[in-house]
């Protein structure tokens, strides 16, 4: 554990784990064997981690869905009661965000790596062995198959399904469902 890094009440994190400076894990994280968070990562509460994670620096996770009503009084937050769950060897990039759901999970799968300054936000499902690239960013809800690359400043509209294997190149916008084994 290195300086200055912050353990929470009731946290839990496998044997052969490191948390480098300044890690903040808030109460009631569950992290599996071998998990690694660089410095400045912050997990916040009842966030699941599974073995084998790498968050590299600066990376958070379990921050608030952007979950707001617009009312003739102003704007309401909506509550973000959710979580995050990351699956065995996941590894994601530093200074990237990992939403928690507004209700249920926000879902990172097996073996998905993420590249640096990623932002998936609330309600999203990554399937396993995804591949996303810098500045790639889901909007709530987008569910991607199993084995999707996403290629550098892909975007998504919200409440989407990628299928399994789909590739899509830099800077694409995705504002409809795409179909598995596709190239976009």
């Amino acid at each position: 554990i290195g300086a200055h890094a912050i353990v929470g009440d009731d946290v839990v994190v496998g044997d052969g784990s490191v948390l480098h400076a300044g890690v903040v894990l808030y109460p009631r994280v569950r992290a599996g064997r071998r998990f690694t968070a660089h410095a400045h990562v912050v997990v916040r509460e009842e966030v699941r981690i599974g073995d084998r994670v790498t968050l590299h620096a600066g990376a958070v996770i379990g921050s608030d869905g952007f979950g707001y009503l617009p009312t003739p009084e102003g704007i309401r937050k909506i509550p973000q009661v959710g979580t995050v769950v990351i699956e065995d060897d996941v590894e994601i990039g530093a200074n990237s965000t990992v939403d928690r759901a507004a209700l249920g999970a926000t879902v990172i799968g097996r073996g998905t790596k993420i590249d640096n300054l990623v932002m998936v936000a609330h309600g999203c499902r990554i399937g396993p062995s995804c591949l996303l690239a810098g500045q790639v960013g889901l909007a709530g809800g987008t569910m991607l198959g199993a084995g999707v690359m996403l290629g550098g400043q892909v975007g998504s509209a919200g409440h989407l399904t990628v299928g399994d294997g789909a590739k899509v190149a830099a800077k694409t916008g995705i504002h409809n469902d795409l179909e598995a084994g596709g190239t976009y």
